[in-house]
This record gives structure tokens, sequence and C-alpha cells, in this order.
């Protein structure tokens, strides 16, 4: 048993941080106190913003110094991500050079492009993008170069953002860790905030997609604003009156 309440919150935080969605119950029981305790342990974590409480369970949120990874999201609310994600193909249009963002939906939005007949060029910093899109012949792939972070295997640094800034795009399909009307769109790691932010500046055309637990989320980084974009894709878990916060700046929001 933790020996003090900054003690135990400390391994709340870890739990969730190590091990993803944590039911209230599981972590009462790991830590050998009441579900009460818990309860008001995770109230003080969420006040400070380091992570998210969800119906009886809590999420971790990603800060300035931690970041969810890869195979953590590959595991969570997959079946809405890739709702999401067929949502996103359907809103290119007639885009025919697109950014693609890192992260998991992403990814599922990279296959789903693969299968498009349409010929497309598709810029983007993730290696597993360009791996999924890079197989149709019919695709053009522009992997930026610069460093890879080995969370999510996906180019940033000056090298990336000078490629980057040199194109001009129809369409950014982008995801954020956060998301809300003040800060707008934030990400944990400024060098990641940096791509994000040029991929915004010489787009003609922005949606944001993630899920609605990232609405309401402020994270280290802003890199753009909620009126940048002209569609956020989410899913229907967003209660309706948050959707309407958003659309009120002028994007439609979508939930699939």
């Amino acid at each position: 048993m933790a020996r003090s309440g900054e003690e135990r919150r400390k391994r709340i935080l870890d739990l969730v941080r190590s091990g993803g969605r944590q039911e209230v119950q599981e972590i009462a029981t790991a830590l050998g106190v009441a579900v009460e305790t818990v309860r008001r342990d995770l109230r003080v974590l969420e006040d400070r913003h380091l992570l998210q409480r969800v119906h009886g369970a809590a999420m971790p949120v990603e800060s300035g110094s931690f970041e969810t990874a890869m195979d953590h999201r590959a595991q969570t609310r997959l079946a809405e991500k890739r709702r999401i994600a067929a949502a996103a193909v359907e809103a290119i249009g007639d885009a025919q050079t697109i950014f693609l963002d890192e992260g998991y939906t992403p990814m599922l939005i990279a296959e789903a492009i693969a299968e498009l007949t349409q010929p497309l060029t598709v810029v983007t910093a993730s290696l597993a993008n360009a791996v999924a899109i890079g197989k149709a012949p019919h695709h053009s792939v522009l992997l930026l170069g610069g460093r890879v972070r080995s969370r999510t295997l996906a180019t940033v640094d000056h090298w990336a953002t000078a490629m980057l800034a040199q194109l001009n795009l129809d369409l950014a399909i982008l995801g954020a860790n956060g998301i809300t009307v003040e800060s707008g769109l934030t990400t944990p790691d400024p060098a990641v905030a940096e791509v994000k932010r040029t991929a915004v500046a010489v787009s003609r055309r922005r949606i944001f997609i993630g899920i609605h637990t990232k609405f309401g989320v402020t994270s280290f980084c802003t890199f753009a604003k909620v009126q940048d974009f002209e569609l956020l894709i989410t899913e229907e878990a967003l209660p309706l009156r948050q959707a309407q916060r958003f659309a009120a700046l002028g994007p439609h929001v979508e939930r699939v």
C-alpha cells in the first residue's frame, strides 16, 4: 500500500500510463485501498490534467513528458477508429495531393487509400503510412526526411519541415493528442507540433480526425486553431452539445 497520497497517486498514474485504460476497481485492488480513495485520487489527477476519468475508469492523457505508444492506440476503440478512417477517406473528394499525419488512425487511412483507384500523391512523415500506400503502384508517396521517433516511427525536425514547407497541398488530414475550443489542437512533442503546424500552413483544406476522448483535452504544444479546419471527424460518443461548441467556430463536426 502507498505510504502517502502523493505516492499512491504516482502509482495510479504509472498503472494507467503503462496499461492504458484501468477500471477503478482494478486500481483499488492493485493498491490495496478503498474504491472511494481511488476515486478521490483520480479527481486530483484529472484536475492536474494527468489522466481522464471515463465511466468508472481512468485513461492516460498525453502531456509534455508522456505520450501513449502505438501498440496501446491499436488496442483501444479500434472499431470507432476504423469508422473515422472510412469517413476521412470519403472526405478526400477531388483532392489530389494530401498530407497524411502520423498515428494509428492515419495508418488505417493509409491502408484504405492504398485501395482507392484514383491516383493520389500522399506526403507523410510516417514510415508505416509510406509502406502501406507505397505498395499501390498508382499512388505516389513522398516520405519526409528527418529524425525518426521511436514511439511512432515518424520523422521530425528541420529536415522534415523544410521539405514540407516547399509544397502546396490540396488537403491535410491531421490528428492531435487534444483539442479544445480555447487552446485549439495540441500535441506533447514540440518537434511533432512543428511538422503539423507546417502541414496546416501549406494545405488548402484541413480535416481533423480523432476519437471523442481527444476533445476537451489540452496537451503541451498548440499547432493549430479549430477555425483552421473545415471538418472534424470523431465518433458518436462525443456529446452533441460539445460538438456544437466546436461547430460554432466554423468546422463541420461529423460523428460516425
